[in-house]
């Protein structure tokens, strides 16, 4: 399919990929590659509809397409089960999260679209999403951690599983059972089932700076 040939040929860019995710911040505006450009479908009008369009009408602007950079050290397509599986020193980059770990198995819808549908990620799972300030202010980073995650296209949401936990800021939450899940939305909210622990952390108070005493002018003494 041409969703994952596309996909191939980002993956084919893996040397220049970044170590960690913290090295190469997230992009505002994805560049768009020629190879990953879905395939265009070409529909013929209906022409009754044409007609009784008005000449003034301005057109609707397409949507912005999502492009979501994939490096690995070694990737293997199944065109027939429109399945990915990519290996070692995984690292994604979308305009909506970045993801890396050790093995991203990828599912691709069989409709027309043929956009991703899930992604499971294992092996030293890193999630990092950013949460919009409601002031309009700078974004709060959410890092995510565990030992594999499920992404979800059709709700945006992150299912951490094994040990998971999840640090904004100086807090953190620790999840305190195996069997305890997180679930990171599409929105930075995050959902736990299951016993966890939440560490809230103060930056430490900087010293109090003495208060100058005010000088005063001694009046001289008369002399007798």
């Amino acid at each position: 399919m041409f969703c994952l040939a596309a996909l191939a040929e980002a993956a084919r860019g893996q040397g220049s990929a970044p170590s960690t995710l913290s090295s190469r911040p997230s992009p505002s505006a994805p560049k768009s590659s020629p190879s990953a450009t879905p395939k265009e479908v070409k529909v013929s009008p209906d022409k009754s509809a044409t007609d009784k369009a008005a000449p003034s009408a301005s057109p609707t602007p397409a949507p912005e397409q999502i492009v979501t950079e994939i490096y690995a050290d070694k990737a293997v397509f199944d065109s027939t089960k429109s399945i990915g599986v990519f290996n070692g020193h995984i690292i994604v980059i979308d305009p909506r999260f970045q993801i890396q770990g050790d093995k991203l198995t990828i599912y691709i819808s069989k409709k027309q679209s043929e956009g991703l549908e899930t992604a499971v990620v294992e092996g030293n799972v890193g999630v990092v999403r950013d949460r919009p300030d409601p002031g309009g202010g700078p974004p709060s980073r959410m890092v995510g951690r565990s030992d594999k995650a499920v992404y979800t296209a059709k709700n945006g949401n992150f299912e951490l599983t094994g040990n998971p936990r999840v640090q904004q800021g100086l807090n953190t939450h620790v999840a305190t059972s195996p069997d305890t899940v997180m679930i990171l939305n599409e929105k930075g909210e995050l959902q736990t089932t299951g016993p966890s622990r939440t560490e809230i952390r103060q930056p430490p108070k900087s010293e109090a700076t003495p208060t100058p005493t005010p000088s005063s002018t001694a009046t001289p003494k008369p002399t007798p």
